[in-house]
Formats: C-alpha cells, sequence, structure tokens
C-alpha cells in the first residue's frame, strides 16, 4: 500500500514544528514501515512546499532544496512524477529555468510531447518550445 502525503504532512517532517504534530507524522512513517508499506509524495506537493518553506518560513532556497533531498534520501518516502530526477540536477538554487519549472517540465516530457512556454529560459531543456 502507497498513502500519498499532503504538503502539511511534508512540512512537518522537514520542520519539525509543530512538535506534536511532527511527532504524528514520524509515527506514521514508523507504522507504514513496519507494515510494509509506504510514503509517496507527489510534485505537486513538493512544489507547495518547496514555496512554502521560502516564503512562509524562510528558508533559504539552497537549504529548501537540501531538506528537500534529504526527506526522499533514505528511500523511506518515495518521489512521484519528476521530483527525483530534476532534485538531482547541479546547482538547482540558481539554475534557470528554476525549480518548480523543471517540475512542470518533467510532468510534460511524461505526457506530452513538447511544452511551450514564454520563458525563454526554458529553451534549454528538452522538447520546449518558446513562442
Amino acid at each position: 500500500m502507497k498513502v500519498g502525503l499532503d504538503t502539511s504532512v511534508v512540512l512537518r517532517l522537514l520542520l519539525g514544528q509543530p512538535v506534536d504534530q511532527a511527532a504524528r507524522a514520524v509515527a506514521l512513517l514508523d507504522e507504514l514501515s513496519r507494515g510494509g508499506h509506504h510514503a509517496v509524495v507527489s510534485d505537486l506537493v513538493v512544489a507547495e512546499a518547496y514555496f512554502a518553506l521560502q516564503h512562509h518560513y524562510g528558508v533559504s532556497k539552497q537549504d529548501t532544496l537540501l531538506g528537500l533531498r534529504r526527506l526522499f534520501a533514505d528511500g523511506e518516502i518515495e518521489p512521484l512524477g519528476a521530483v527525483a530526477e530534476v532534485l538531482a540536477a547541479n546547482e538547482l538554487a540558481s539554475a534557470k529555468p528554476g525549480f518548480v519549472d523543471r517540475l512542470i517540465h518533467g510532468a510534460y516530457a511524461a505526457a506530452a510531447d513538447e511544452m511551450v512556454t514564454f520563458e525563454k529560459a526554458a529553451s534549454k531543456l528538452k522538447s520546449v518550445r518558446v513562442l
């Protein structure tokens, strides 16, 4: 069985706050592991957490990306979609196109033949047409 984690749960796991909710989130992961199940996180949840960490909690872009990488590092939580590939990119904190644009591109790469945009930086990505 796979259990999808909402952004609120991911944020508790990353921040450890509020302590009681973070403890319940960790307990859920332990329960899933003991039962032979695991948690999954969608690209949309990762994108939402990415922005929330920076804009609501004041976490730097670099530390946000580091935290997201660590979230998936031990395999207890499985990233769905393109997030694993995107997080593997070098110098992602300063990359153009940025993290969320790369998640969007990854989703389209899996489901469409081409992505169109007005973002000139996206021309670096495969199968992108800049209008």
